[in-house]
């Protein structure tokens, strides 16, 4: 399907119908494609607050998924959780109803922007997208922004601008992220991630290296350069690559670091001449190394140095990631979406430079086959939480074909326990609290409900 094709079907009239309309990146689809002129609907699976958001919206959203659903529709738009035996996919391909992925959306309507900056990597891509959002607002560059998280300074996951600028996340999955159109490509990092979906970790790398081949030869391939697998993707490249890291070949770098109340300021130069000072209100090496990125993209954006300065500082973080809930006989209670064993040993690292008490990480694994394949990497990251519970494993889009359980990854992680359930998480904490305590509930599941029963 081309983009005039998408284009006329925008304005038909008929419906443009959204398979788990509920989902981040969907339910920001549903809205831009609304303020786009469409007939927006979609179904999900539950009800939920994001879906009654939606129905108020004047987005009707169907709860449960039926043949009857997409009746009528003009296009089908499904999530990559959406698998091809759905009644919904069923019945709108024995209808003829065109049907794309969520990313071929968001490539159709990216197609409209002069300047498309796509974060990418295994980790940090929300954290860095929110990141660029908030300096390019701070800048009066208004951009229209799709980001994994809620960001409070635009309100939730999607903010619509009125310039040529998009920002937007770019998810590996399923190399989702070949149907965008980026001019400015960042990859953050490249680790051994969705070996549901990849072979291998080469396999990976060539993922990243044809998404950074999607910029066009005016683009730019903003790259992690202290990272092998990072290097391995853009190598042979014929485009222009800007690294960024610590270490004395990057482009971009940061020199003269220090924590000043468990945040780090720096300068940040490129090839040896200083752009800014910068000071971050995040803590963690790791959010120092996604601002070097951000710093990377305003070079190329032409962002005077003052104003990112003042952009980056005002980043106060993003939903889910190293997020704070409330205090809590005398500790703090934390929430972050870390669900990969570099997320997780970064997240904890960031906790611990905070020199609370104890850090107490309440984990649930997501998916089985990522905790078969990464189990020991699981068990080195949650090791450097002084006390571990572990929930049990959040499915998602799988079944336990492995054997797997919790008690595996507890088994190996010294002084961890299992929990039965999130009331008995609840309970256990309520017996171990201490004041001076930082406590996490970590996964990319629905581990932070926890939260809730902490009275």
């Amino acid at each position: 399907m081309n983009d005039l094709n998408f284009t006329k079907i925008l304005h038909t009239g008929r419906p443009i119908h959204l398979i788990g309309i509920g989902g981040v990146s969907m339910r920001a689809l549903a809205q831009m494609l609304k303020d786009m002129g469409a007939n927006v609907r979609g179904s999900d699976r539950d009800s939920s607050i994001y879906t009654l958001r939606l129905d108020e919206m004047g987005i009707p959203v169907a709860i449960g998924h039926r043949p009857d659903n997409v009746r009528q529709a003009a296009l089908v738009i499904r999530t990559a959780a959406i698998r091809d035996d759905n009644p919904e996919i069923v019945a709108a391909r024995a209808a003829g109803i065109p049907i794309i992925s969520r990313a071929q959306a968001w490539g159709f309507i990216m197609e409209h922007y002069q300047q498309v900056v796509c974060v990418s990597g295994t980790h940090g891509k929300t954290s860095t997208t929110a990141m660029i959002a908030t300096f390019t607002q701070a800048c009066s560059m208004d951009p229209t922004v799709m980001v994994g998280g809620d960001l409070p300074s635009i309100g939730g996951t999607l903010r619509i601008g009125h310039s040529g600028l998009f920002v937007a996340e770019a998810c590996e999955y399923q190399n989702s992220f070949h149907a965008f159109h980026p001019t400015v490509a960042v990859i953050l990092n490249i680790d051994r991630d969705h070996l549901d979906f990849f072979k291998d970790t080469d396999d990976i790398i060539a993922s990243f290296h044809k998404f950074a081949l999607l910029t066009p030869e005016n683009g730019v391939v903003i790259v992690n350069g202290d990272d092998a697998n990072c290097r391995c993707a853009v190598e042979g490249l014929d485009r222009k690559v800007i690294t960024f890291g610590f270490s004395d070949g990057c482009d971009v770098r940061a020199e003269h670091a220090e924590m000043v109340n468990g945040r780090y300021q720096c300068d940040v130069t490129c090839r040896g001449k200083l752009y800014c000072r910068m000071s971050l209100a995040v803590p963690g090496r790791h959010n120092l190394l996604n601002a070097l990125a951000s710093a990377a993209v305003a070079m190329h954006l032409g962002v005077l140095s003052e104003d990112f300065a003042a952009g980056i500082a005002a980043y106060q973080g993003v939903g889910r990631r190293f997020e704070f809930k409330k205090a809590w006989h005398g500790a703090k209670v934390y929430d972050d979406y870390a669900h990969h064993p570099n997320e997780i040993e970064a997240s904890l690292k960031a906790a611990k430079s905070l020199n609370p008490n104890r850090v107490i990480c309440v984990f649930q694994p997501h998916t089985y086959s990522r905790t078969v394949s990464l189990l020991d990497d699981f068990a080195a990251a949650l090791s450097h939480a002084d006390k571990a519970l572990l929930c049990p494993i959040y499915a998602a889009r799988e079944t336990n074909t492995y054997g797997i359980s919790s008690q595996d990854l507890a088994d190996r992680i010294p002084g961890a326990e299992t929990v039965a359930d999130f009331r008995d998480a609840a309970r256990r904490l309520e017996e171990l609290v201490q004041p001076g305590d930082l406590i996490f509930t970590m996964g990319a599941g629905d581990v932070n409900k926890i939260v809730h029963l902490l009275d």
